[in-house]
């Protein structure tokens, strides 16, 4: 669960749409790296919280294509999260969240301009 929520909205909504998507891809990032290192699942479920929120946050300001694209990140999101307790010892699906979490992580930076 997400620490001081509101305060990280109102921080994260003051950067521009393209920082927005910057910061998502950091945390789709970190999703990545710990699916594939952590032996805490609350460490991964805390990010996929926390992604969940930052696309519902940007979403409505995106061009349609990309907030579509990013509503169905926030579906799978969703459903990583309610089965994460049980697959995280499960190697194959912390291999496939990792690899997963890394597209989305290059999507949102292809969508925010940034490189």
């Amino acid at each position: 669960m997400i620490k001081n929520k509101e305060k990280l909205k109102e921080r994260f909504l003051r950067d521009s749409l393209p920082r927005r998507m910057g910061g998502l891809a950091a945390t789709l990032g970190r999703i990545s790296s710990a699916a594939r290192n952590s032996n805490d699942p609350e460490v991964v479920t805390d990010l996929l919280d926390e992604a969940k929120h930052l696309i519902e946050w940007t979403a409505a300001e995106a061009e349609i294509e990309t907030a579509a694209e990013l509503v169905r990140m926030q579906r799978l999101i969703t459903l990583w999260l309610s089965v994460w307790r049980e697959n995280s010892q499960n190697h194959s699906q912390r291999v496939l969240l990792s690899v997963q979490a890394k597209d989305w992580s290059d999507s949102a930076i292809d969508f925010s301009g940034l490189l």
